[in-house]
């Protein structure tokens, strides 16, 4: 049954979701007086700090940090450009646009979750029944351009033979799509989770989610400025560390990690088993297998004109930051 807290469909109700997603930026800061190398840790929807928090996996780290949340990609990754955080993470497709938007960053860890974590949602008495029947239609992408949900839309559309000028395809982030959704003003939302776990657990249906289209893969990026800090690179070093170790934990604390995820982001405990259960927690360094991965990604990008020009993944990448200790 789902919370009373998810059943309103009003705007404001989707706000005060949307903040309690937010989770201050300004939360679990660890004494930046201290004589310590400070990292600031970009965070989405607050997946990163409830990993950490239930897991633990930062006690005692030998650097100080705080938070900073975003509900998606684009924000953070205006944040990374910017040099307001050492450290992001996203899915693929937002790594390549932010390295297209000229973010001085590279790819240092790679997570890997599951590809039904993010899909294409319509309204419970929708009379679309297949990706076909989005022809004519406008479907609104969270994000921004350059989102892993406009990779799966557009993946799907080539599925189904409709081409994307046969779509109208329009962008909002995600708590303002959410509100409209839940008030019924969208007919189909592209969407990740946790809001595509919440529409669904308000009826939403499933059209097409991201299994056989998107990676399922996600990447720690840190600020080449950052990496060129010897303190602040080693504490990145010790942040992958512990990164690696919080998902060991994860897999094998299900329930735990659930609960600690409800608890920090107010979700329903229902909504936080599904969201964490597929989750990108598992945590290993840069393989070449994953650059090739990402590689594929950025070459249908730019063919399908999801980016302006091609990425070259290996360019973006240093697979010399972290080793994971045996």
């Amino acid at each position: 049954m789902t919370s009373a807290l998810f059943s309103k469909t009003s705007r404001r109700g989707w706000l005060k979701q949307g903040a309690a997603l937010s989770l201050a930026a300004a939360g679990s800061l660890r004494a930046f007086a201290q004589p310590q190398t400070a990292l600031v840790l970009g965070d989405q929807a607050g997946g990163l700090r409830s990993l950490f928090e239930a897991s633990r996996a930062l006690e005692g780290a030998p650097f100080a940090y705080r938070w900073a949340n975003f509900q998606g990609a684009a924000p953070l990754f205006e944040a990374q450009r910017g040099a307001a955080v050492d450290t992001a993470m996203a899915g693929d497709l937002p790594v390549l646009a932010a390295a297209v938007g000229k973010t001085p960053l590279k790819i240092v860890a790679t997570r890997v979750g599951k590809a039904d974590s993010l899909g294409i949602v319509v309204q419970p008495d929708s009379p679309l029944r297949s990706v076909a029947d989005l022809r004519g239609k406008t479907v609104i992408v969270s994000s921004a351009r350059g989102s892993i949900s406009q990779y799966q839309l557009y993946g799907a559309l080539e599925e189904a033979g409709v081409k994307r000028e046969e779509v109208t395809v329009k962008f909002v982030l995600p708590t303002d799509a959410a509100a409209a959704f839940a008030s019924k003003q969208i007919d189909a939302w592209a969407i990740f989770d946790p809001y595509y776990t919440i529409a669904l657990q308000q009826g939403g249906r499933i059209l097409r989610d991201g299994r056989g289209i998107n990676t399922a893969l996600g990447f720690i990026t840190a600020t080449e400025s950052s990496l060129a800090d010897p303190a602040k690179r080693a504490a990145i070093v010790q942040f992958l560390d512990r990164l690696a170790r919080a998902g060991d934990w994860a897999l094998a604390n299900p329930e735990a990690y659930a609960q600690a995820y409800s608890q920090l982001t107010r979700l329903p405990i229902e909504s936080s088993r599904i969201i964490t259960a597929r989750a990108s927690v598992a945590g290993r360094p840069v393989s070449e297998a994953d650059i090739a991965a990402l590689q594929t990604v950025a070459d249908r990008s730019a063919r399908d004109d999801i980016l302006p020009v091609r990425v070259d993944v290996r360019a973006i990448t240093d697979t010399g930051v972290w080793k994971r200790p045996a």
